[in-house]
Formats: structure tokens, sequence, C-alpha cells
């Protein structure tokens, strides 16, 4: 049988109602009492990492995380983790960039409604990640209401329906239905049919150095160019959330000028874009033109794994040259561009 590592961090699928609240109480052993049925089929090990609500989850946590897989990694053949929902994508994405050379699943789960409620989406997304845990297909993913996204694809779409997740500018990896995970035929084919194709003669390499000075900015009418001076002094990155393929204000209130001060004064600056789906393409606007060339194109990127991985890169490499070069180099399928 598989021999997989349950890692439980708190969350809704942890918690259940105190005086101030839902509050995560359960530890994995506790998880596991309400459906023994996995573990027919399964050798499953529990460890409780941490209990906390992920609204509060932090990267050294994050990093707690990658620390815990990496060290257990040559006993298990895959880990499954629970986590809050509201910060599930963010974490994904940062083991991502983590866990490099991964070559066992990591699978994160939560739910929207607490264990023993009625209508609780509990049961069937843990299910579903032991399940797809079971498959080895190396790399990162979130399991819920029935599909597997690509970690560095995930972004919770719903506050509270129980089709919270959405994958975005990627397909679905797999769907799971009786048991069983019916991959998405797209993942065989183009740019899509190498992403989890790995060197397995590679070991499993542990980075969990980041760079907090990371500020994400949405651009909206109304937005002060002197705003971007206190960027300039306090962060050495932003990414800033664009206007549709990429249109910066240069007209009436003139931010391109101040995004291009910023990347003269060596801010790596990230251009993204405000909608959910199809990424950036600088340069087709005259609103996409910033005169210099070292922004950095998020492609059809998701906001949490630009974050993240931006964040991972100021930590990791020495000029603004390198740090461009990862960013726009696809990572287990996290960007692709037109």
């Amino acid at each position: 049988m598989k021999k997989i590592l349950m890692i439980t961090t708190g969350g809704t699928i942890a918690s259940q109602a105190t005086e101030n609240g839902l509050a995560p109480t359960f530890n994995a052993d506790d998880l596991l009492m309400f459906m023994p049925e996995i573990r027919e089929k399964t050798t499953i090990q529990t460890l409780t990492l941490f209990s906390i609500d992920s609204t509060n989850m932090t990267l050294q946590l994050i990093g707690k995380i990658a620390e815990t897989v990496y060290e257990n990694y040559d006993e298990y053949d895959g880990f499954v983790i629970t986590h809050g929902t509201d910060t599930m994508a963010y974490t994904s994405a940062a083991l991502v960039y983590m866990l490099k050379n991964l070559g066992k699943p990591v699978v994160l789960t939560g739910s929207q409604v607490v264990v023993g409620a009625l209508f609780s989406d509990v049961r069937k997304n843990l299910s579903d990640a032991f399940l797809f845990a079971r498959e080895g297909i190396p790399g990162v993913f979130i399991s819920f209401d029935g599909i597997i996204i690509n970690g560095s694809r995930a972004t919770k779409f719903r506050s509270k329906s129980r089709d919270a997740f959405a994958s975005i500018n990627f397909p679905v990896v797999a769907e799971m239905k009786l048991g069983m995970a019916k991959y998405n035929n797209l993942m065989y084919h183009g740019i899509y049919s190498k992403t989890y194709v790995i060197d397995k003669t590679q070991k499993l390499e542990l980075n969990t150095k980041f760079c907090e000075d990371v500020a994400v900015v949405k651009l909206h009418p109304g937005i002060k160019p002197a705003f971007f001076d206190f960027i300039k002094a306090n962060y050495k990155g932003v990414v800033i959330e664009s206007f549709g393929v990429g249109g910066i204000p240069n007209q009436f209130v003139k931010i391109n000028d101040k995004l291009d001060e910023l990347l003269e004064a060596g801010i790596a600056v990230v251009i993204t874009t405000q909608c959910v789906e199809d990424g950036t393409e600088l340069g087709v606007y005259a609103v996409g033109q910033l005169a210099s060339e070292k922004v950095i194109n998020a492609g059809d990127m998701n906001t949490e794994a630009i974050v993240m991985k931006l964040m991972w890169a100021l930590a990791n490499f020495k000029s603004n040259e390198e740090v461009k070069t990862f960013m726009e180099t696809t990572i287990m399928g996290d960007v692709h561009y037109e």
C-alpha cells in the first residue's frame, strides 16, 4: 500500500464552533476518525504541524510546511496537507518554488464547511486528496470539490461556495469521480504535456528564503502618482495589477513615468492584469508601453503565484536581470506566453 503523510495546519476543515466563532480545534487523527475507510487502502501517518486560521499564515509557517515535506520525503510516497482555504493558493504556489525537483505528489485540501455540519465538504475533499496523492504524479496540487488544480494555477474564486477554487489559465489536471482520477486529455498535449515530467536523477532541493519587501498594487482611477514614491523608498519589488492586457495610465495621471522611475531605481516591477483570465500582452496599446525593458511580464500567471515567485526570486538572485529571467521562465506550468 502507498504510504502517505498527512500534515494538518488548521483551517475550516479542522474547525468547530467556539464562543468567538469558528476556530481550528481538530488535529490530524481527529479528522481521520470521521473517515476510517481511507486507511483501508492507504498507510497513513499523521502530523499536526500547527493549528491556525489560514488568514494568519506567514512565509515562515509556509517554510515550515516545506521543511516538513523535505525532512520526511524519503519515508513516504506522497503528502496530503490540510489547510485553510483563504491563503491555500499562496501556500501551494510557494511550495512549488521552495521544493525544487519534487518527484512526489504534495496535495493540499481544505473545506468550506466544518466537519459534522449539514452538507459538509470535508469527507469528499479529504478523500479525493488521498486518492490523488496515491496516483504518484509529481508536483504540488490543490484538491477541492472534485477537481485537481496545478498548485501554481489556483485561485480562491468564491468565498462561500463549495466550488471555491478555480484553475486559472491552465486546464484542470483531473476530476475525481467514483474514487478515481479522470485525467484531462489536454494534459497530454502541447505546452501542457511536459508539465509533470521531471528528471528523477535530480535530488529534491529545499530553499525557504523569501524576501517580504514586495507590494501588490491594484491600479484604479484616482490612484496618486506620489504613492509610488513610498513603494520606491520601502520595497524591493512590486506587482502592478494593470488594466486589461497591460494598460498603465500615461496621460492625465502619468503612472507610467513613476514605474519607469522604480525600474531605474532597481525595484523589480512585474506587470500583470486585474482580469482573472487570459493574462497580459504588453505593448499592444500605447498605454502598455514602458520606457524600460527591465519590466517583468507576468504573462498568464495568477497573482498568488506571481507574489510568491517574486518574493522567492528576490531572496535568491543578486541581480534584477536574473530575477526577470526566473520570473519569465516556466516552472511546473506556472506561466505561458502567447
